[in-house]
């Protein structure tokens, strides 16, 4: 899940990873969503993990618009959804987000208490 902020209206929604690197999180968005614009108001995010033992990662960080080509194309490459859906690389619908995480907190599944992650 996706947290972001809508004027003063906190907003979640499902997204999926387009690739992770330890707790940085790509995630592939249309320009034309809710979440852009919201994400352009305040790019401050929460990112909320579920592992099928009901255990929880939750992500606080920052959302950036990636721009570096060879990124996109990497991602593009490796992801036949974003490929059978936008088509082209260059689509201008196509944007991905890469989240650089600030807080990491852990929970197992009815311990009621979070741990911070160390993030090196």
């Amino acid at each position: 899940m996706l947290a972001t902020v809508d004027g003063s209206q906190p907003r979640v929604r499902p997204v999926s990873p387009v690739k992770t690197e330890e707790f940085t999180v790509y995630i592939a968005s249309m320009r034309s969503s809710n979440k852009t614009a919201e994400i352009e108001q305040c790019a401050k995010v929460e990112l909320c993990y579920l592992t099928k033992d009901h255990d929880q990662v939750r992500i606080t960080g920052t959302a950036e618009t990636v721009t570096e080509d060879r990124v996109r194309q990497e991602i593009w490459d490796a992801n036949p959804l974003l490929r059978a859906y936008l088509k082209s690389v260059d689509n201008p619908e196509f944007l991905l987000y890469v989240v650089r995480p600030a807080h990491v907190r852990f929970m197992r599944e009815w311990a009621l208490e979070y741990f911070d992650v160390p993030l090196e």
